[in-house]
């Protein structure tokens, strides 16, 4: 299980063992936030915690930040899916970084293309600095 929290610990998520890969996307949010995305379903691989506020982008899906802190904690779908599941991603900049260090990177095109884009090798670790 990995386990992230905002600067001051007032949010906190938990995501059940390891994600396939971090996604990092060039979309005009996520650039602007420079997050890396671990994707899975609410309350079933990520749990979160704390009182969040939430900025809707169109009728898609919502960024959580922490009100203290202003750390991006997760996004979450607005739409559910089958079943009444719903989508969800937690910024794994928020780990430890021995926690997340290996996870392959996965680029995503948010901006242009919307499409996946091949691994170059990196990993988590790559990008922190």
């Amino acid at each position: 299980m990995i386990e992230g929290a905002c600067l001051c610990g007032a949010v906190r998520w938990t995501f059940a063992g390891t994600p396939d890969g971090a996604t990092a996307c060039n979309c005009t949010a996520c650039r602007r936030y420079g997050t890396l995305w671990a994707y899975d379903y609410e309350g079933e691989g990520i749990r979160v915690s704390g009182a969040t506020k939430a900025y809707a982008r169109g009728k898609v899906l919502e960024f959580h930040f922490c009100p203290t802190c202003g750390c991006v904690t997760y996004w979450r779908a607005l739409i559910l899916e089958d079943q009444g599941r719903r989508r969800i991603a937690v910024n794994l900049r928020l780990a430890e970084p021995s926690a997340v260090a290996g996870i392959a990177i996965d680029h995503f095109d948010g901006l242009d293309t919307f499409d996946d884009l091949p691994r170059d090798g990196r990993c988590v670790k790559d990008m922190w600095f």
